[in-house]
């Protein structure tokens, strides 16, 4: 049988595969289970070490480049571009999202393809104009009741703004 790779967070070698944490930053934990998925830091980390030693291949980095100019930039860059977008990294793409804290992504569209999802960028469907609760979660493969949750907490915040706004003095008494 074959034994899972160990990772030995001193050395250069990256894992390629779901590693086991062996360093005794973690606590000495040997054994304990890591991610299979790289974080954004350790994907920027590894592509800086990579240009470093020359590693990058040239091709690569090109092709990289040509993606990055033909990327949107603005709303008005993308509002009438092709559909379905093929930029899943924008943050208002809806095939994938992605954990601002651990760089963590999460399909919220596992059993389909990009091409398959009836909307695709969350301000095209904000263009349209207010829907009910059912249809924001088909279109955020959500159910009614987590839309309403989110919505709510959403507008809670909003509301705190919006009462600091209107009087910053009385709000930061108030917190304390």
């Amino acid at each position: 049988m074959n034994e899972p790779k160990r990772v030995d967070h001193d050395s250069e070698q990256l894992p390629d595969d779901g590693a086991f944490a062996t360093n005794e930053a973690e606590g000495g934990r040997q054994g304990v289970r890591r991610s299979k998925t790289m974080s954004r830091k350790e994907m920027a980390r590894d592509l800086r070490r990579r240009r470093m030693l020359g590693l990058i291949d040239p091709e690569e980095e090109e092709l990289l480049g040509s993606i990055e100019r033909l990327r949107p930039h603005t709303r008005a860059d993308c509002a009438n571009g092709a559909r379905p977008c093929l930029f899943v990294s924008c943050k208002h793409h809806l095939y994938l999202d992605v954990n601002p804290e651990t760089g963590s992504i999460k399909l919220n569209f596992p059993d389909k393809e990009i091409w398959e999802l009836d909307e695709t960028c969350a301000l095209d469907v904000a263009d349209k104009g207010g829907i009910t609760l059912e249809e924001v979660g088909a279109i955020m493969n959500l159910t009614r009741e987590r839309i309403r949750q989110v919505e709510t907490r959403g507008l809670l915040k909003l509301r705190e703004a919006a009462e600091e706004e209107l009087d910053p003095k009385d709000a930061r008494e108030r917190d304390g």
